[in-house]
C-alpha cells in the first residue's frame, strides 16, 4: 500500500509555524463517521484513525488540552496516512496495524484527562474524543506480606481493576540455591510484585507465564540463569531477569528495579557460541525478554547492568525482528533508564514497533543502544536519550570495534521497512573518542525517517554520522549537529562540526545523573528547532540542539529518576 512522503510531515509541524485547524471550540463538531481510538500509559496516549477520504497527500491535524481548567489547546505532531499490508495476504492491511493514521501524544501528566481533536487535512471531517492517562497510584485490595523462601513463589490469586493484589517482598530473599527454575512464576492479572530480593535461580528471576496488568518494582534480580551445555562457559540464550513467551502480554510495568550480574557470560562476536557454527551473534542471559507481546507495556527508572565476566546478550528486549510485533509490543514506553554492560543491544525495540515511544535513558558499554531493525508499522518515536561508550571485542566479525547509535536498517529482508521513525534530541557523547558511530553506520538502509536536533558526534576515525545506503529512501534528516558525512541533499539546515559541552559534563555511574549540556559558545546552542509536544519553544527562544537543554537540572536515570515533562 502506499505510504505518505516524510517531508509532508515537515510541513505540518515545519520549522516556522503548525499547520493544524483554524480554531477549536469548546464543543468541536464531529464530521467523521469513524470514530478515533486511544492506548494509555502514564505520560503518553496513542491515537488511532481511520477516516473515510485518508490519502496519501492528507495528513492529520492533532490538538489537544487537559480537560480541567480549559487549558489552552496545544499541538501534537501531525500524523501521516500509512496503512501496512500483510505480505501474506497482498492487497490487505495487516490485523496489527491498528489505524491507516497512527501518532502518539506525549510528555503528558498521569493520571490526567485530556481533550483531542483530530481533523483530515483539507476537508472538514473532525472527531474529537477525551482519553485519560494512567494514575500513578494502583487501587490495592488486599496486601499479602510475603517471608523470604527457598523454592519458587507460585503468584495465582488474581485482583480486579478496581483492585490489585499486593504481593509484598519487601525484606524478603528468594534463594534457591539454583534448585528452582524461577524466584516467582505468575499467573494471574491485577497483581503487584514489590520489593523482592531474587538471586540463584536456574533459569529466570520472574516469569510471567500466563498474565496482564502486573507490576513489578523495587526488585533486586541477579543470579540467575543457567549454562548452555553447548556452549561451554556461557549462559542459556535469553534466560532472564524478567521473561514471558505469553503472546497476550500486556499492562506490563517494570520499574524502579535492580536486574544486574546473571550468573553466567554472553558470548561476544569475537568469541564461538557453538564450536564450528559460523555465526558468532551473542547468545546469553537478559535483563527483561517477552516473545511478541500484545504490547502497552512499560519499564522505567530501572538500573540494568553488570561485570566484564558477565554480560548480557541484549539488556532488554525479544522477538521477533521481522514481525508486525516483535519486542516490547505496541503501545509501549521505556524510559529513564540506565543500560548498560552487553554484547549486542541495549535496547532492542524492533518488530512492528506501533507507538513505541523511547526517551530518557542513558545507555553505555554495549555495542548497538538502540537498535529498531526493522520497524514494520510504526510510528517509532526516540527522543533526548543520551549514548555513552560502545565497544566490541578485538577480533569481532566484520572487523568490528563498536557499533552505531541506531541499528537501522531490515531484518531478514528490506520488506520489513514499512513504518515511520522518528527521532529527536538524542545525543552521542564522546568522553574520550569511545562512542557508538552514527545513525545507520555507514552502510544500513534507512527508510522512513525523520531527524530533528540530535547531536550525531561520531568517533574521529569513523566517516559517517548517517547512512549514505542508496537503497535508503524516504527521510528527512535536517537540524542535526553532525560532525560526519550525510546522505547528499541532507541536513540543508544541519551544522557540520562537533559540540562543546558546559563545564561539569559527563555521566556519574555513583549517582546515576548526567550533565550533558551545551555550552553557549557552542555549535547547536540555540540552533535546534521546535517540535510540537516533543521540544517547545521557550518564550520564542530556539532550543538546544541534544538530549539536555541549556539551564536545566542535571538528567536521572534509574531508580532515583522522576519524569516530569518540561513546563509541566
Amino acid at each position: 500500500m502506499v505510504r505518505m512522503m516524510v517531508v509532508a510531515v515537515l510541513v505540518a509541524f515545519g520549522m516556522a509555524a503548525c499547520a493544524g485547524p483554524v480554531a477549536v471550540t469548546d464543543g468541536p463538531k464531529i464530521t467523521s463517521e469513524v470514530a478515533a481510538t486511544t492506548v494509555s500509559t502514564f505520560h503518553c496516549l496513542s491515537l488511532y484513525w481511520s477516516p473515510k477520504g485518508g490519502a496519501v497527500d492528507k495528513q492529520v491535524f492533532v490538538m489537544f488540552r487537559e480537560t480541567d481548567g480549559g487549558g489552552k489547546w496545544r499541538d501534537g505532531l501531525p500524523m501521516v496516512y500509512n496503512p501496512v499490508e500483510d505480505r501474506k495476504n497482498p492487497g490487505q492491511k495487516t490485523v496489527e496495524c491498528k489505524g491507516d493514521y497512527r501518532g502518539s501524544l506525549v510528555n503528558l501528566k498521569p493520571g490526567t484527562t485530556y481533550e483531542i481533536v483530530l481533523t483530515l487535512q483539507g476537508t472538514d471531517i473532525t472527531t474529537a474524543l477525551t482519553a485519560s492517562t494512567w494514575s500513578e497510584n494502583f487501587p490495592i485490595a488486599q496486601t499479602i506480606k510475603c517471608g523470604s523462601g527457598a523454592g519458587t513463589l507460585e503468584i495465582t490469586h488474581s485482583g480486579t481493576p478496581n483492585g490489585y493484589i499486593l504481593y509484598d517482598g519487601t525484606g524478603s530473599t528468594i534463594d534457591t540455591d539454583n534448585k528452582y527454575d524461577m524466584g516467582i512464576n505468575i499467573n494471574a492479572q491485577y497483581v503487584i510484585i514489590r520489593g523482592f530480593t531474587i538471586k540463584n535461580v536456574k533459569m529466570h528471576g520472574i516469569r510471567i507465564e500466563k498474565g496482564n496488568n502486573v507490576i513489578i518494582e523495587n526488585c533486586d534480580i541477579s543470579k540467575w540463569g543457567s549454562e548452555d551445555k553447548e556452549k561451554i562457559g556461557y549462559g542459556c540464550e535469553m534466560h532472564s531477569g524478567v521473561y514471558s513467551r505469553d503472546r497476550n502480554l500486556h499492562g506490563i510495568v517494570v520499574q524502579r528495579c535492580r536486574i544486574h550480574h546473571p550468573t553466567w557470560d554472553t558470548n561476544s562476536w569475537a568469541e564461538d557460541h557453538v564450536p564450528g557454527k559460523q555465526s558468532r551473534h551473542p547468545d546469553g542471559p537478559q535483563a527483561i525478554t517477552y516473545w511478541e507481546p500484545e504490547g502497552n507495556n512499560v519499564i522505567r527508572y530501572n538500573e540494568f547492568w553488570s561485570d566484564p565476566k558477565h554480560y548480557f546478550n541484549d539488556v532488554i528486549g525479544g522477538a521477533f525482528n521481522g514481525s508486525y510485533r516483535g519486542w516490547p509490543g505496541r503501545d509501549s514506553d521505556i524510559y529513564c533508564n540506565y543500560i548498560a554492560n552487553c554484547w549486542d543491544d541495549g535496547i532492542e525495540s524492533e518488530g512492528g514497533n506501533q507507538n513505541v515511544r523511547i526517551w530518557n535513558n542513558y545507555i553505555e558499554e554495549t555495542m548497538i543502544p538502540i537498535a529498531n531493525a526493522a520497524t514494520s508499522i510504526g510510528p517509532l518515536y526516540i527522543w533526548n536519550n543520551v549514548s555513552g561508550r560502545s565497544y566490541t571485542k578485538r577480533g569481532s566479525m566484520w572487523g568490528l570495534t563498536h557499533g552505531g547509535f541506531m541499528k537501522m536498517g531490515f531484518a531478514g529482508d528490506i520488506g520489513w521497512m514499512t513504518g515511520h521513525m522518528y527521532i529527536f534530541n538524542n545525543t552521542i557523547f564522546q568522553a574520550n573518542d569511545d562512542g557508538a558511530d552514527a545513525l545507520g553506520g555507514s552502510s544500513r538502509v534507512i527508510k522512513h525517517c525523520v531527524t530533528r536536533n540530535n547531536i550525531f558526534h561520531t568517533r574521529s576515525t569513523d566517516t559517517h554520522s548517517i547512512s549514505t545506503d542508496k537503497k535508503s529512501e524516504n527521510n528527512d534528516f535536517d537540524y542535526d549537529l553532525h560532525s560526519g558525512r550525510v546522505p547528499e541533499g541532507s541536513q540543508k539546515n544541519g551544522i557540520k562540526g562537533t559540540p562543546k559541552y558546559a563545564p561539569g559534563v559527563g555521566f556519574n555511574f555513583e549517582t546515576k545523573t548526567g550533565n550533558f549540556q551545551l555550552s553557549p559558545s557552542s555549535l547547536g546552542y540555540r540552533k535546534g528547532v521546535a517540535i510540537p509536544n516533543f521540544l517547545e519553544s521557550n518564550n520564542g527562544r530556539r532550543p538546544d540542539v541534544g538530549a539536555h537543554q541549556s539551564g536545566t537540572l542535571p538528567m536521572v536515570f534509574g531508580v532515583e529518576a522522576n519524569f516530569v515533562p518540561a513546563g509541566r
